[in-house]
């Protein structure tokens, strides 16, 4: 088993969503130094100000662009999780910028880890990557043939490249493959995260949410403390050169997610069905995580219904705090 007492732990990316929740979960367990690397495009202050001030975390304002950095970093470090990345969105309206931050960096990266002899690396990989699947619920073993995203081919890459690196050069790490992440501090720019943020909206506003389609498109909504318990579990358990699921295992669609978080509410708006313009290729997830729980001993523990109330309850006090301070961070910070 790995132990992170008293080791020197380096998370790019660690302001974000996902970062920030890893970051609390790892104090607890008594490392000698936290080093976040993030340039604050998608990470932000408030993220971490739970632990910002505590004098074991190191913040740098920097890109995994910047090799140096991410060198001088890495050479001090015992530890990795690899969590920066560009979002779906972002790196299909980019190509370029989405190559240099998902592909190249991540090349630089891994390489560092090799070149200073990090223990171990977590990368934070994605559902993407199966495209549609061949199986429901879906298992590692799915391939990514069917992808059709830069997003799902960068994290594919890393994976591979990961893969090739424990084989040439004993290179430890754990591919995390995340499903439909939601929850406090959640990106509200998402491609299938902002639907709830705008039901939130209309909840509060006492507005019909809309549902463009049928509303049958499904997901797998992890919360994201398990997402992180999910990280921690990979970085001290024994296993490597593994990718592994992280969902809930609970198909839900549209229509039943907005019925959740209305009942969460409890609210009693009806929802009004538009036409749908748009072309979805990935229709339905939901995940297998047998290999999870048999290897790592994971197992989610947030249901969907406490963590769309954790959401709303939070969402709602920041747009609060954002009326009662005009200067405080958006609410989608």
């Amino acid at each position: 088993m790995h132990s992170v007492k008293n080791a020197t732990i380096f998370l790019t990316g660690g302001a974000g969503f996902v970062g920030s929740y890893i970051v609390e979960q790892l104090i607890p367990l008594g490392p000698k130094k936290i080093i976040i690397l993030d340039n604050m495009i998608r990470g932000t202050f408030y993220n971490m100000k739970s632990f910002i001030d505590n004098p074991i975390v190191e913040f740098i304002e920097d890109d995994i662009r910047n090799t140096e950095k991410v060198r001088e970093i890495m050479s001090q470090s015992d530890y990795c999780f690899h969590l920066a990345a560009l979002r779906i969105t972002r790196c299909a309206e980019n190509p370029k910028e989405a190559f240099d931050v998902m592909v190249k960096s991540n090349f630089e990266i891994i390489e560092a880890a090799k070149e200073f002899k990090i223990k171990k690396l977590i990368y934070s990989s994605t559902a993407s990557v199966y495209g549609l699947a061949q199986n429901f619920p879906t298992p590692e073993s799915d391939n990514p043939y069917d992808n059709k995203t830069f997003y799902g081919a960068a994290k594919m890459y890393g994976e591979q490249l990961l893969r090739c690196y424990h084989d040439m050069y004993g290179l430890d790490y754990v591919a995390l493959r995340y499903f439909n992440i939601y929850g406090p501090r959640m990106d509200t720019e998402g491609k299938y995260t902002e639907v709830m943020i705008k039901w939130l909206d209309c909840i509060r506003d006492n507005k019909e949410p809309l549902i463009f389609g049928d509303g049958s498109t499904s997901m797998d909504f992890v919360y994201v403390s398990d997402i992180a318990k999910a990280n921690i579990l990979a970085l001290t358990s024994d296993v490597s050169d593994e990718a592994f699921n992280v969902g809930n295992c609970r198909e839900t669609s549209l229509h039943e997610l907005l019925e959740l978080l209305i009942k969460a509410n409890e609210s009693d708006l009806k929802p009004k069905y538009m036409p749908d313009n748009t072309i979805n290729p990935v229709s339905k997830r939901i995940a297998s995580i047998d290999k999870a729980k048999e290897l790592l001993g994971f197992e989610p523990e947030v249901t969907l219904e406490e963590g769309l109330k954790h959401l709303s309850d939070w969402y709602f006090e920041r747009v609060k705090e954002k009326q009662n301070d005009p200067h405080s961070e958006a609410v989608s910070n």
